[in-house]
């Protein structure tokens, strides 16, 4: 009986659990050892402490080339050299590595600069030329220089925006207060509910990226609903945890779809953009 027979045999036996274990342990293993691997390298390179910044695999950047791809009504080809617009903008990542050098809380930044899924909400605001932005949630503001630079460029082509940038720390968005960025975000500090409610005029593209309780999801969208303008979109960055905007998007009759990013070279199994329009 040759090896391949035994084992077929052994496959059809109350010992199979046995004999696959040494098989089923090396692969655990393996997984575990790469695992361990890149939270060391992390924890002895990186300063991050929370808002993990990362590049993407090359299979996530492609789905999410699609993703925007299908949600925004655009060819792919036009996303993917949206992509590279915004990864080619050397202005904007020297600013970004000067900037974060230069500020008090540099002991908890990366200077390198990776966008990750950012990159998608690039394309989706060079795609859809929105009047104005909303994004809750700042944090350094590295997502508000991304967008504020989308609407540089559609400016440019005759799409002005604007960007109104929402957070509840005073010390937040230092990389978008220098022009030309700035010139694009109005930075308000405040509950970012409050806020909302206090918006006086239409909103044409929404992004929850703050508080990612659920509650707190709800009630941003709830807020925002009367403030949007027709054929508005709405995205969350909380789409992997929670499912708050497609029920929102099915109670307001809108598609949804969702995509669930891949770090590259990192322990952290990423976010993601759910979108509803």
């Amino acid at each position: 009986m040759d090896a391949t027979t035994l084992r077929r045999a052994i496959a059809r036996t109350p010992l199979a659990p046995v004999a696959a274990f040494p098989k089923r342990l090396a692969r655990v293993a393996r997984h575990d050892a790469k695992v361990l691997r890149t939270s060391a390298r992390w924890l002895f390179t990186s300063r991050e402490h929370h808002n993990y910044t990362y590049d993407l695999t090359k299979l996530s950047r492609q789905h999410l080339a699609w993703f925007v791809s299908v949600s925004c009504d655009v060819p792919v080809r036009q996303v993917r050299d949206w992509f590279a617009e915004l990864e080619g903008d050397t202005e904007l990542r020297g600013h970004v590595e000067a900037a974060t050098a230069a500020a008090a809380r540099r002991g908890l930044a990366d200077r390198q600069v990776r966008y990750a899924r950012r990159v998608g909400w690039y394309a989706i605001v060079r795609a859809r030329k929105p009047a104005h932005v909303v994004e809750t949630g700042v944090d350094k503001g590295l997502g508000s220089v991304v967008l504020a630079a989308a609407l540089l460029r559609n400016t440019t082509e005759g799409h002005p925006g604007r960007l109104t940038s929402l957070d509840i720390n005073p010390e937040a968005g230092y990389l978008a207060r220098a022009t030309p960025w700035a010139d694009m975000v109005d930075l308000v500090i405040g509950d970012s509910v409050a806020s909302i409610g206090a918006l006086d005029r239409p909103v044409d593209l929404f992004l929850h990226d703050s508080d990612h309780s659920r509650v707190h999801e709800q009630r941003e969208f709830e807020e925002i609903e009367p403030k949007l303008a027709p054929g508005a979109m709405l995205l969350t960055d909380n789409v992997t945890a929670t499912n708050v905007l497609a029920e929102h998007a099915e109670r307001t009759g809108r598609r949804f779809l969702a995509y669930r990013e891949t770090p590259a070279r990192h322990w952290y199994p990423g976010d993601g953009i759910g979108v509803a329009w």
